[in-house]
């Protein structure tokens, strides 16, 4: 007998066994991040930035394939019981030795993820993780002169940059309340102190909101520089209109966190962006039935008793939980259980 058929025959003598667990199972708890595990990370560490952030340091699995300088990666972590998804920028370079990669995170109002994260995660905690992903990056062609234009969480993609990738000509605007609001800000100075970067704070609580149009008081050459924006959704609509404006816009590349303001309701127009139908649909529907009575293909294990097979990321807008009444809103990695949520206005399913 050959030895592939012996393991073959191992294995199956532990599936009866273990059962009703797999063999798999055990190993989870054993070496919850060996390379044929579903890909896990593990915290390590949680570094305070400012009084509302904080660095996550994540051990990731053996499955791990490593990062682009800017992209973001997909965790997914236990509150109370229930496993949330979310996305957050990677702000570790990406030659780190020790193989770690860090997220740092900003607790928002009523941000089940980030307030978790910020203020109860706990070093030893196993997270899931997917592959990283995004395509705000530095470009491969080295430019000569560069610009970030950042405002509040919208630096840590571009912190990653800076950890990553030295320009002779660098400049950073970024918008915060105030001086201690600023994530980073002693490792920017410190950048600042050797050269590597020049440097503008606006502080908004005392200076007021960036007006994008005198941008060329603080950097005269903006137009020249190939820049890299990433903040509030009315910092980058501005930015948008102002390179527009001046046949430039080539030369910005912009990453939003999430969409525009979502005005909840009771119905709503969904569109199916992958299929390219939009449908109206009541507030009591489950989107699962919606969608197939427009002709999507709904992949779904819910009439067979396999949950969570419906599972489908939400675009933009807002749903609401048939079952708890709890709207979610559209934001980088959220993903939504079709078969239990009915619009709660406008909303975009990737199916």
């Amino acid at each position: 007998m050959t030895s592939a058929a012996l393991r073959s025959r191992a294995w199956k003598l532990l599936e009866m066994v273990t059962t009703p667990l797999l063999p798999s199972d055990y190993l989870d708890l054993v070496s919850p991040l060996r390379a044929s595990a579903d890909l896990r990370g593990r915290i390590e560490a949680v570094h305070p930035e400012t009084g509302d952030a904080a660095t996550i340091v994540i051990r990731p699995g053996r499955g791990w394939r490593g990062h682009t300088a800017g992209q973001y990666v997909r965790i997914g972590v236990d509150v109370d019981g229930v496993r949330l998804w979310r996305a957050y920028s990677i702000t570790s370079p990406t030659n780190r030795r020790d193989g770690r990669v860090t997220i740092t995170v900003k607790a928002i109002p009523d941000g089940k993820v980030s307030n978790h994260l910020v203020r109860r995660a706990k070093p030893g905690t196993l997270i899931q993780l997917d592959q990283s992903t995004g395509d705000f990056v530095l470009s491969q062609a080295r430019p000569a002169k560069v610009l970030y234009l950042t405002a509040g969480s919208g630096i840590t993609p571009v912190m990653g940059m800076l950890r990553d990738t030295e320009f002779d000509d660098a400049v950073m605007v970024h918008c915060a309340p105030r001086p201690q609001d600023v994530i980073f800000r002693d490792e920017l100075h410190d950048l600042v102190a050797n050269k590597k970067l020049r440097l503008t704070e606006v502080h908004t609580d005392s200076d007021g909101m960036l007006d994008i149009t005198r941008l060329h008081e603080l950097v005269p050459d903006w137009a020249e520089r190939e820049t890299w924006a990433c903040g509030p959704a009315g910092l980058l609509d501005a930015a948008e209109e102002h390179w527009t404006g001046h046949g430039v816009q080539e030369r910005l590349h912009t990453e939003r966190f999430r969409p525009g303001i979502v005005v909840a309701g009771d119905d709503g127009e969904v569109t199916f962006s992958v299929s390219g139908k939009t449908v109206h649909a009541d507030g009591a529907t489950p989107l699962l039935d919606i969608g197939e009575e427009a002709g999507v293909l709904m992949p779904s294990g819910c009439r067979m008793g396999i949950c969570f097979g419906c599972v489908t990321p939400l675009k933009a807008g807002a749903v609401r939980d048939l079952r708890t009444g709890e709207i979610t809103e559209a934001e980088p990695g959220v993903l939504i259980q079709t078969c239990v949520s009915a619009a709660a206005g406008p909303c975009d399913i990737e199916r």
